[in-house]
């Protein structure tokens, strides 16, 4: 075994990745499941028509005390987090000083404290980032938990067998849960578009809970493969694909999640890193858009992949930033930047894949309409 693969972290469902029979490979600084036996297609396919669970504990749980935390934590996002209820949850973004995504994650406030969920590449320099910036606060990594995702239509009947009280809760909930004496902490959203749970368990009684779940009849385990076409086809950034520091909340669409009160007018506008920067492209638009994409043929259009106005401009104009096939909707699908003026559905625009050139037209996204629970 090479020294980077002995460098790699473990999950607490490792071993139990190995007896599924999962290909594993690098991600993150981690030894991941990219497939089972089932294969990518298969595992898509499992998730949409029924439930899929996927091990999401390489992702940073970090807790975050102290009086005013949700105020606190707003100097580092442009989201509005005062007025989130306790029980509730919210995607968010750190931005840096020219308007870049430092990261994006999901902040949920549980009472006495926020949980933030970051991705894994980026946790050590989020843990980072917060405690340089909110001293006052108590930041700490949550580093004796697993994070197990449940995602597909018959994720709730599956789950709800064992905890009934989560019927009960709704997209973008977060929850106290009890299994047989275990504190289970539970929120209901997805990275799949699909209706789900992700549920952090105590890593001591990760694996049990896993099995249990697994022995139904409804449920496959999915790897990083098939969670990447999931959230392709759901119209989903994947942080360091299609977000990263050169990219704007605003430019990779994503004005959705900035309320008005952090707006230009609203009750705490700006007072973010980068507002100088993000406010004026919610007002005035961005000169360029993240954009579906579908290619008009059937070959996948990859990362990467340099866009044009024309079949024969010498300019390009964008890139593609995701893509693949989607099981799905039975066709390649992607996501990239191109001027706004080029952001308009049905417009044509021409990729270039090994030396030709192949039409593709902008696409509003989903590609693939999301069943949350709302």
């Amino acid at each position: 075994m090479s020294d980077t693969q002995t460098d790699l972290r473990r999950t607490p469902l490792h071993a139990l990745h190995l007896e599924l029979g999962a290909k594993m490979m690098p991600f993150a600084g981690y030894d991941m499941p990219v497939q089972y036996p089932l294969g990518v297609m298969g595992e898509h396919l499992h998730c949409r028509a029924k439930a899929g669970l996927f091990d999401v504990s390489h992702m940073g749980q970090v807790i975050l005390r102290g009086p005013g935390a949700a105020l606190a934590l707003e100097r580092l996002v442009p989201v509005a987090l005062a007025e989130l209820p306790e029980g509730r949850q919210r995607y968010a973004m750190f931005t840096n000083d020219a308007g870049g995504i430092l990261d994006d994650l999901m902040v949920a406030n549980r009472g006495d404290h926020l949980l933030a969920v970051v991705n894994a590449a980026c946790k050590a320099a989020d843990l980072a980032h917060l405690r340089a910036n909110l001293p006052e606060l108590d930041v700490a990594e949550v580093t004796d938990r697993a994070l197990l995702a449940l995602q597909g239509p018959r994720a709730e009947a599956v789950l709800a067998a064992l905890l009934p009280d989560i019927a009960k809760m709704r997209f973008m909930d977060v929850a106290n849960h009890d299994w047989n004496g275990v504190p289970l902490w539970v929120s209901r959203s997805g990275y799949t578009g699909e209706d789900g749970f992700e549920i952090s368990v105590p890593e001591a009684q990760a694996e049990e809970f896993a099995r249990v779940l697994l022995a139904h009849a409804d449920v496959a385990p999915i790897g990083l493969g098939a969670r990447d076409s999931l959230r392709l086809e759901a119209g989903l950034c994947l942080y360091g694909n299609d977000i990263d520091t050169t990219t704007t909340p605003v430019e990779a669409a994503l004005s959705w999640a900035i309320q008005k009160a952090r707006r230009n007018g609203g009750a705490r506008a700006g007072g973010f890193a980068g507002a100088d920067v993000i406010l004026p492209q919610l007002a005035q638009g961005a000169a360029r858009q993240r954009v579906g994409l579908r290619p008009q043929g059937r070959a996948p259009m990859r990362a990467g992949t340099p866009l044009f106005a024309t079949q024969d401009s010498a300019a390009q104009i964008g890139t593609i930033t995701s893509g693949g096939f989607g099981p799905s909707v039975e066709r390649p699908v992607a996501m990239g930047y191109v001027p706004a003026e080029y952001a308009g559905a049905e417009t044509e625009l021409w990729a270039e894949l090994r030396g030709k050139r192949l039409p593709v037209r902008v696409a509003a996204l989903p590609f693939r309409p999301s069943t949350y629970c709302k």
